[in-house]
């Protein structure tokens, strides 16, 4: 396949992990831990109706160097529903914010996609003090109602139902389309979101009703309130961030970098798994300036390997 993307022989290889639970007020939140303890701490944030698996295969390239967890959001992956559902982008900041409290987590760089990169954005604006970075990776500047709307509509409708999981697993698709990921990828995140029904039929692993309460959102304001190190990341085929709107972020935080990753679309890090790599390792390198355990693990890097692109 020659689209400019670098792939592996045998593939590309996810990380090995480990399951864990956290209470977060109320919720019993699963996460993934790739290890290794003692190193200066990751956490990722995955999207809309996703999981935190969606980052297995971003985890190998930063284990080494870094202790590497996923979250998977209230109502998403093997994380609580919560009943009387309440899925709104307040609840996901307390719920990822208590969540860090709990595992004892400082320093973090927080790392979010799409919908989780808007709440890795809140967060950080309204807890500071947990965030040592934050990478948002293709989100807009917020919940426009119109959007939300479409949204809770598409919620309030029964999802689908496949009658085996074989016929689940053929019939997954990323939304938005476009995604260059490779097959390995996508199925390896079709395997781990589907559920069984109590009828036995099979359907995907996350709460309708996170779409059926999306709620309205202005994040713009909140990136004025980022004095951390962050990193706004764009698919260089994705419509989500636009020039205006990357100058209109860069403009209320001007320490902010910005860049785009080739040959991806909206799901980045799956698209172009060694370019976002390589973004992100660029972008921790620059950060070796501080002190204590953050820079041996940003220094033991090394450089980056060039753009994203060469």
């Amino acid at each position: 396949m020659d689209d400019g993307i670098e792939r592996p022989e045998d593939g590309f290889q996810s990380a090995p992990y480990t399951d864990h639970y956290v209470e977060a007020g109320a919720t019993r939140l699963h996460y993934l831990d790739y290890g290794t303890a003692g190193h200066p701490p990751i956490l990722c944030i995955h999207g809309g109706a996703a999981h935190g698996h969606w980052y297995d295969f971003f985890a190998p390239g930063f284990t080494s160097n870094y202790h590497v967890r996923a979250l998977d959001l209230p109502g998403h992956g093997d994380s609580e529903w919560i009943d009387p559902p309440t899925y709104t982008f307040e609840m996901y900041v307390s719920a990822l914010a208590d969540a860090m409290e709990r595992l004892a987590l400082r320093d973090v760089i927080l790392i979010g996609h799409s919908m989780g990169g808007l709440v890795s954005l809140l967060t950080a604006a309204t807890y500071p003090d947990l965030i040592r970075a934050l990478i948002v990776i293709d989100s807009g500047v917020g919940m426009p109602e119109e959007r939300a709307a479409m949204l809770r509509q598409v919620g309030a409708r029964p999802g689908s139902r496949y009658a085996t999981r074989d016929e689940f697993l053929s019939r997954y698709r990323l939304r938005p389309g476009g995604t260059t990921a490779a097959p390995e990828i996508v199925r390896h995140l079709a395997e781990r979101g589907a559920r069984q029904l109590p009828d036995g039929n099979w359907t995907h692993k996350f709460d309708r009703n996170v779409y059926a309460q999306r709620n309205h959102l202005d994040a713009l304001p909140y990136w004025r309130r980022i004095a951390m190190p962050a990193l706004l990341v764009k698919g260089s085929r994705s419509p989500r961030i636009s020039a205006e709107m990357a100058a209109e972020v860069q403009r209320l935080c001007p320490h902010l970098e910005f860049t785009e990753v080739p040959h991806s679309d909206h799901h980045v890090f799956l698209d172009n798994p060694p370019a976002f790599e390589r973004v992100v390792r660029a972008f921790l390198a620059g950060l070796a300036s501080s002190e204590g355990t953050w820079m041996r693990g940003a220094a033991s890097l090394g450089p980056a390997g060039g753009p994203p692109d060469s």
